[in-house]
């Protein structure tokens, strides 16, 4: 194994201060994703990873939308937090949107009617797989990042607002940037108690 994918995966953290500040050019993020969506593994090759890049005012765009749906159902003396959060994403580069096509789970059921109620969870392995491929790649190129979820509220709406298929199911957002600050240290459970070897 080598040992640059092993420091990737250690360097990889969440950052909650990014910047707008231009890492690498707009052809180089979607070839990264493009990458990623191609040779990320998935369950019976189903390939049911949708990915939606928002940058520039689409960006802006995406996080003004999710800050209104919250302040819809988040009671204004407590929404300050909140708009701080959506502040903070918003400062960011862009957003790598994570969906499921429901019409290829539903698919593969009809196929595979044996593993019928083992194919939303094969889906969300796949998902997490490409958050993970995603993630560590804008990690090595300069990037921070972090993983939210705003679905199911916002699902709606920005269904509608950039026309996507019915069948997308949003699972994940992910904000981006120029990293302004470093995340603190990580704490970590002993390996004793979560890894088990056997001889």
């Amino acid at each position: 194994m080598s040992n640059n994918f092993m420091e990737a995966i250690k360097n990889r953290r969440s950052y909650y201060g990014i910047s707008k500040e231009q890492v690498i050019s707009d052809e180089r993020i979607q070839e990264i994703v493009n990458e990623a969506v191609k040779h990320t593994p998935s369950a019976f090759n189903s390939q049911s990873a949708r990915l939606v890049v928002l940058l520039g005012e689409q960006h802006d765009k995406f996080w003004n939308l999710t800050e209104d749906v919250l302040r819809e159902v988040v009671p204004a003396e407590h929404f300050a937090p909140t708009a701080e959060k959506m502040e903070s994403f918003r400062s960011g580069y862009g957003t790598v949107l994570f969906f499921e096509d429901a019409a290829v789970i539903e698919g593969l059921q009809a196929q595979f009617p044996i593993y019928k109620d083992n194919f939303p969870g094969f889906s969300a392995h796949s998902s997490g797989m490409h958050q993970l491929v995603v993630w560590t790649a804008l990690e090595l190129e300069g990037f921070g990042a972090s993983l939210q979820h705003y679905n199911p509220i916002i699902d709606q709406r920005v269904a509608s607002e950039w026309n996507l298929p019915e069948s997308w199911s949003l699972v994940a957002q992910m904000p981006f940037g120029k990293p302004t600050f470093e995340p603190g240290e990580k704490e970590f459970q002993p390996l004793e108690d979560r890894v088990k070897v056997f001889k």
